[in-house]
């Protein structure tokens, strides 16, 4: 069975390069391009999508790398409160930098990074001065009282014009971010006000990629979307301002459809309401997203989306048993997911992963009377399992089951050396004093690296890793951190039953 495709990154690719440059002529030649979403690595979109190519988004910017300057926007309050992205476990300021290595090893630089709501916070000093020291320019731009609601105050001198200009010199300036709410609307309308400043006739623009636009509120695309926001509550709705002046519908979400009114207000001020530049008549008007274009399978995708309403409900759910997550936003998914008559056991692996947990119970092989099961679903559709011993978490026999299929490797044979795992526990036990000499994936993967020098057939297995990337993988257990250091760098989607895998209340 392969993987069915439902996108097609290239139609999508050549439609939203046309219809971003078809909206800087609509202005002096200078746009301000708001980039909303992940910039790098959009595993949502890939997972609701088939067919996208989770970096499309890079090489868009690539097409237009000669008319492009790329602003950096992150919040001084994340960097404060050390706010982490939930996809790579690290903060947002960590993300900042991951972001501009990133976008070197496409052959993109960016133009500078903006500290956005600095309000002198200490961190985000030193944040500036580490980028400055590596040769980043950094401007800062500051809270401004009465913002979003007193337009005449913004738009003024006391206002926009108390933030660093940000010079760019080429016709559209990206303004990206690490991750949501970190400034760039604002940094694009305080680009704006200072740009008519000095006669230059810019606009602005939204590229957005969810919700689409055109697709139904209550498509599962969409519904997705949802889910994926739910922690800060955001909701989807008929754009009741597109509808009103054009008698269509078209999807947004509401933070936009909320603040249109007076984001229209101050773009009036800013452009000074001349009949010469186009005003957006509804935050559709203001988006130049064609993902929906890009659809070529709707069932595929209506069929991808609800897969991934159900790992948005094990996220949320195992992130409220470890105390980070609210209930409300748990209830939210269930909510949604019984909207379109999704259940938890329609993910394959998830039945399938508890079975295998309690079969290691029946055996009598669990770690500290913890039976914890793994499933995997590989892409073409076999589903092989795993479960944890005295020797291994149940992450690390599943990874090692799914290679050993993958390279038709009989499951008699052994990948690690008995002496290497010895040679480990030992370590683990007698030197390093860990609770348990059990391996857990990351050792696991480093025990099979050091097979794979001396064994023939652990080299042929470790190969067989890289087709592991984007499998479907469920675990009745939190995984430790080694075992979810492991599986983020394979690369699988992780669903976990949100159990603890062990009775100790620190678990390294």
């Amino acid at each position: 069975m392969i993987k069915k495709i439902g996108f097609d990154s290239e139609k999508y690719l050549k439609e939203q390069t046309a219809a971003i440059l078809d909206r800087v002529k609509k202005f002096d030649n200078k746009l301000y391009l708001e980039f909303g979403g992940k910039l790098c690595f959009d595993y949502h979109a890939a997972r609701v999508l088939p067919g996208y190519d989770p970096n499309v988004k890079i090489r868009l910017l690539q097409l237009l790398k000669d008319k492009i300057d790329i602003v950096l926007c992150i919040y001084a309050g994340d960097i404060e409160k050390g706010r982490v992205r939930g996809d790579f476990g690290i903060t947002y300021d960590a993300a900042t930098l991951k972001l501009i290595d990133d976008l070197r090893k496409w052959g993109l630089d960016i133009l500078s990074v903006v500290i956005t709501r600095f309000n002198n916070q200490s961190t985000a000093a030193m944040f500036k001065n580490k980028l400055e020291h590596r040769g980043v320019k950094v401007y800062l731009h500051y809270p401004i009282e009465g913002y979003p609601a007193d337009a005449d105050h913004i738009v003024s001198e006391k206002g926009f014009g108390k933030n660093e200009y940000i010079e760019t010199k080429k016709p559209i300036a990206v303004v990206t971010a690490p991750g949501p709410n970190s400034g760039k609307l604002a940094v694009c309308l305080s680009q704006l006000y200072q740009e008519h400043r000095r006669g230059v006739n810019a606009g602005y623009a939204k590229f957005e990629t969810f919700p689409i636009w055109n697709l139904a509120l209550k498509h599962p695309v969409n519904v997705a979307y949802e889910a994926a926001t739910a922690d800060i509550q955001d909701f989807n709705l008929v754009d009741p301002f597109h509808l009103n002046k054009y008698n269509k519908t078209s999807i947004n979400y509401n933070r936009d459809v909320e603040s249109f009114p007076i984001l229209k207000l101050i773009l009036g001020k800013i452009f000074d309401n001349s009949p010469a530049l186009p005003m957006y008549n509804s935050p559709t008007d203001m988006g130049v997203n064609r993902a929906g274009f890009g659809i070529i399978d709707d069932k595929v995708v209506q069929d991808a989306a609800k897969q991934e309403l159900i790992r948005r409900f094990f996220r949320y759910n195992g992130e409220f048993v470890l105390g980070i997550e609210k209930k409300e936003t748990v209830d939210r998914v269930v909510l949604l997911m019984e909207e379109l008559g999704v259940k938890v056991t329609d993910r394959q692996v998830v039945e399938i992963a508890r079975k295998s947990a309690e079969e290691a119970e029946s055996n009598g092989k669990g770690n500290e009377g913890i039976y914890c099961g793994a499933a995997i679903q590989l892409n073409d559709g076999r589903i092989i399992t795993g479960k944890n011993s005295k020797l291994m978490h149940a992450a690390s026999s599943l990874i090692l089951n799914a290679v050993k299929v993958l390279a038709n490797i009989p499951d008699e044979i052994l990948l690690l050396s008995p002496h290497i795992i010895n040679q480990i526990a030992k370590l683990k036990e007698g030197i390093l004093d860990t609770d348990s000499e059990s391996l857990d994936l990351e050792e696991t993967l480093i025990a099979l690296s050091i097979s794979a020098t001396t064994n023939h057939t652990a080299e042929l297995a470790m190969k067989k890793l890289i087709d592991l990337r984007g499998c479907e993988v469920h675990m009745t257990h939190i995984p430790t951190p080694g075992d979810e250091v492991g599986l983020k760098r394979l690369g699988v989607n992780l669903t976990t039953d949100g159990k603890f895998s062990s009775r100790n209340l620190f678990v390294t």
